[in-house]
């Protein structure tokens, strides 16, 4: 099979083949531990599946074919792959970050890595300027999310590439919210691409599961020491359900921004509606960058009801049916959440409201039922 693929292919064919034992077409769930050999270091490629697993591999090669990256890495969680990419750092080492940051990497930096004596900065990174700014000696990551959570901000990734390459700085860029079909990272200068693949990529609610993806060897064979040394790797069970889910990303991701669009432009409308956040919409900030490194605008958005306050808000999410209320996002059901008390809950309250994230405010993951259904619920919640 010729090596590039466009992506629709891509996510059913990229990195597969049949099963060399009996020519299974999905790649079978090798639920084993270990691996017989022959002589001590004589084996077929897996010895141990903390190391390795034939699952965990297609999946792996899965995952870097549709980041057009050349290397896929996969890890037990989102969280767990940037725990991966913090270890590449040393006690003494500064990391640059965005400021609406989703709330459990903001945990991860600032409760348990600052420990270790790395020290992060939180920038509004819309304004390019202002992370040049931050940078200093100390300086060696900068860790981008586009959009952001829950804000929906838009990051010039290109721009700060350009700044990173200057300066020799590892960028890693968040694509959880866009998915490969949206953006590839890679393709505008970052060095690691990061998924919770629990999201869009899995899609179906049904699995916990993060990934890394990149190009350069040395950084591979640095990330995947650690990620055997340290072990949080996925089972062969979960790398299946993120496999199988990849493999209808790109008709999920259509719907999902065509309802994403109507949902918007419906709330946007509506007179009990003060501000909604959305890549797609002219007014929105850095929408050109969007319209530049977005394919679409997805299905993620925030909104705050006129005059709302954290009572109000949550009297809209309790109100509504078909829009469940739970954690997470990017599943085929559509989710509402109160990022203030469930997300970003980790954030102190003063942090939070620094990047607009208000007790006021909604968010939405839009999956792809009828929109009609959830533009329905929608209106009879908020009344």
């Amino acid at each position: 099979m010729e090596k590039k693929l466009r992506f629709n292919s891509a996510t059913i064919h990229g990195g597969q083949s049949p099963d060399p034992a009996y020519g299974a077409v999905m790649p079978p769930i090798y639920q084993t531990s270990t691996y017989a050999q022959t002589t001590p270091g004589g084996h077929k490629g897996f010895e141990y599946s903390r190391t390795h697993n034939p699952t965990r591999q297609a999946l792996e090669k899965s995952l870097a074919s549709i980041e057009n990256g050349k290397h896929g890495l996969a890890f037990a969680s989102g969280l767990a792959a940037m725990d991966a990419v913090m270890k590449l750092l040393q006690p003494g080492d500064e990391v640059i970050s965005t400021n609406d940051l989703y709330g459990g990497s903001y945990r991860l930096f600032t409760k348990i890595f600052e420990g270790f004596g790395l020290k992060f900065h939180f920038v509004g990174m819309n304004d390019v300027a202002k992370v040049e700014a931050a940078i200093n000696e100390n300086t060696k990551l900068i860790w981008v999310e586009t959009p952001t959570n829950p804000m929906m901000n838009v990051v010039d990734i290109a721009a700060i590439a350009a700044i990173t390459k200057k300066r020799d700085l590892l960028l890693a860029v968040d694509n959880t919210f866009a998915s490969p079909y949206l953006q590839q990272p890679l393709n505008f200068g970052a060095d690691i691409v990061m998924h919770s693949a629990t999201k869009y990529l899995g899609g179906h609610s049904d699995v916990v599961l993060g990934s890394l993806v990149v190009n350069d060897d040395d950084l591979q064979e640095r990330l995947s020491f650690i990620q055997n040394a340290s072990g949080a790797v996925p089972g062969p069970m979960d790398s299946f359900l993120t496999l199988r889910g990849i493999k209808t990303l790109h008709v999920r991701m259509q719907r999902h921004c065509e309802n994403g669009r109507a949902v918007a432009e419906y709330l946007a409308a509506h007179p009990k509606i003060e501000k909604v956040y959305w890549p797609g919409f002219h007014t929105h900030p850095n929408h050109e960058v969007a319209k530049k490194q977005m394919n679409d605008f997805g299905g993620m958005l925030s909104f705050i009801p006129v005059g709302a306050d954290h009572k109000a808000a949550i009297k809209i999410i309790e109100n509504l049916t078909m829009f469940t209320l739970a954690e997470s996002l990017g599943g085929v059901e559509s989710l509402a959440g109160h990022p203030a008390s469930m997300t970003h809950a980790s954030i102190p309250k003063e942090e939070r409201e620094k990047s607009g994230v208000v007790d006021a405010l909604i968010r939405l993951s839009v999956g792809i039922e009828d929109v009609n259904d959830l533009i329905k619920d929608l209106e009879q919640a908020i009344g």
